[in-house]
């Protein structure tokens, strides 16, 4: 447990319904505020962080009146947008008070599905990231029905988690962790201190239930963290109202269910690159480039491309050809085939004469490059 909260650099923390509503009485200004101060105390360590808030729904249900969640999903979608005004407005107020800024993204599953969205969505977290802003991000639940149908959000979270690529994935629930059966129901249950990331005797302990307010179960987050661990990000699935939590956490201290990633985190990111038996089409460089490549380990400029074949598009995974035609590496593009053929040998001075924006200096970061 010590170590990988300890070193971890970029954390994505998940917080359930029931936490940030107070069981449904609202949103829990008191709560709310102690994990932005604890998100500013982590982001003064150095360390970056990403909140994932479930909760607009039960805000939205609490500002409508309505004593019992609603079945119609037409109401749940309603109910989503006008408790979203008062999740967002907390978070930014509570933040705002230790002196960090935050932004509101609201995320689909299909945001994250698509490639180029994928790229767009990952490209301004990072950014945010690197402003230092706080990102607090939400199931877009007004047109959508993701979160609704399947669970809490611990299935966004997991997939923020890969999208940034982050080390660790906290998700604060109402429970100490995982335990061998349901506690409430079976005396002899025993808590689970560490585990591997989907074992499949994981899903087999967790029940499917959720709270009457959150609709995600102990499976959502056991789920959610074999997600996560797919890119090598580890889980941690503790109390919210426990002290300083995320804070303890980060100093190595042992509280919750510690599910490890058993793949560390580049390698899973390289591995998936490297897995792709067919590839949409690729680039041939030239020698500069592909020494750069190899030996200096290097992005790859369009300024060192010769050729571009096949036809793709940004977010694919293409092959980067030496003038041999051997494969000398792949990864994803930054820019499609044919706005690749427009930048080919030029640099990026000119790319907004010749596509009309102004996009990455790269055509594929060394980040998303594995040689091969």
């Amino acid at each position: 447990m010590s170590d990988v909260l300890k070193n971890a650099r970029r954390i994505v923390v998940k917080v359930g319904s029931s936490l940030v509503t107070n069981e449904g009485r609202g949103v829990d200004a008191e709560a709310i505020g102690h994990w932005c101060r604890q998100l500013a105390a982590l982001g003064a360590q150095g360390r970056e962080v990403v909140m994932v808030s479930s909760g607009a729904i039960a805000e939205g249900m609490k500002r409508l009146g309505w004593a019992a969640r609603p079945k119609e999903l037409h109401e749940l979608q309603a109910a989503a947008a006008v408790g979203q005004m008062g999740l967002a407005h907390i978070y930014e107020t509570k933040l705002r008070e230790q002196g960090v800024g935050s932004a509101q993204v609201l995320l689909t599953h299909a945001d994250l599905a698509d490639r180029e969205r994928y790229l767009n969505a990952r490209s301004t977290l990072l950014t945010l990231l690197r402003l230092r802003v706080v990102p607090v991000i939400n199931e877009n639940d007004t047109v959508v029905t993701d979160e609704i149908k399947f669970g809490d959000n611990d299935t966004l979270g997991a997939l923020v988690a890969n999208l940034v690529e982050a080390d660790a994935l906290v998700i604060l629930t109402d429970q100490k962790g995982l335990y061998s059966a349901d506690p409430r129901k079976d005396p002899q249950a025993r808590f689970i201190h560490e585990a591997e990331a989907g074992t499949p005797e994981l899903e087999r302990m967790a029940g499917g239930a959720g709270s009457s307010i959150g609709k995600g179960g102990m499976i959502t987050k056991i789920l959610a963290a074999k997600r996560a661990a797919g890119s090598g990000a580890s889980t941690v699935i503790a109390w919210g109202r426990e002290p300083d939590v995320l804070l303890r956490l980060a100093a190595g201290e042992a509280i919750g269910t510690l599910l490890h990633a058993k793949t560390a985190k580049l390698a899973a990111r390289k591995q998936w690159m490297a897995d792709h038996l067919q590839l949409r089409g690729g680039v041939v460089v030239d020698e500069g480039a592909v020494k750069k490549l190899r030996e200096e380990g290097k992005s790859l400029l369009p300024i060192g491309m010769v050729e571009v074949s096949g036809e793709f598009a940004r977010g694919d995974v293409i092959a980067v050809r030496a003038p041999s035609g051997l494969e000398v590496a792949r990864g994803l593009a930054n820019y499609s085939s044919s706005e690749a053929r427009l930048i080919a040998r030029k640099p990026s001075s000119e790319f907004e004469r010749l596509l009309g924006f102004t996009g990455e200096p790269e055509m594929i970061h060394r980040d998303n490059l594995v040689l091969t």
